[in-house]
């Protein structure tokens, strides 16, 4: 193409913008999804709940305190990632909508382009920490404080952090393969 230069993606006529679109509509998808949850776990606890394991163990309004900050947070980050992500979805699009004939054609600047992803992304992975720890302080409320060593906290929360710190490290492996070919 004509005074194409190296901040514009080379193939974008072949459908770049269309995967870039494509990616941030699944990211903005996830992380609806996991505001969802953000609620679902705000929801979940009442003042002055009692554990189902015994009251020595009850969570006290300090780890109920702990638990509305982390969701709060978790929320902000994933706002802030679907903002990003929305923000960025618009300008490919606008720019696509000045050209009918050639859908998918944006010239977009691809360092702009790969610094809102990786901020978008990067939103994600905080908010999906902050949501863990938010839930660590659910389990607490629900079933027990870890430091009364209850059965049940310990393996939901181990669950959790083995599970979470999976996905996240594996979707943080897959993101930068991306960004580095």
């Amino acid at each position: 193409m004509e005074g194409e230069s190296e901040d514009y993606p080379k193939d974008s006529i072949g459908g770049t913008t269309r995967v870039h679109v494509t990616a941030l509509d699944g990211l903005v998808n996830v992380n609806s999804l996991f505001t969802i949850a953000v609620f679902v776990g705000l929801s979940l606890t009442t003042p002055n709940q009692r554990s189902l394991e015994n009251s020595i163990c009850d969570a006290g309004p300090d780890v109920a305190k702990k638990l509305l900050v982390f969701e709060v947070v978790s929320f902000s980050f994933f706002l802030f990632s679907s903002l990003v992500a929305q923000g960025l979805k618009l300008a490919i699009n606008l720019l696509n909508s000045k050209d009918v004939d050639e859908a998918f054609r944006a010239h977009i600047n691809l360092t702009v382009l790969r610094f809102g992803m990786l901020g978008s992304a990067v939103g994600s992975v905080m908010g999906c920490l902050f949501l863990m720890l938010s839930m660590v302080n659910v389990i607490q409320i629900r079933l027990g404080m870890l430091s009364c060593k209850s059965r049940s906290s310990v393996q939901a929360v181990a669950a959790l952090l083995i599970l979470v710190t999976t996905g996240i490290l594996t979707y943080i492996s897959t993101a930068v393969y991306a960004f580095t070919r």
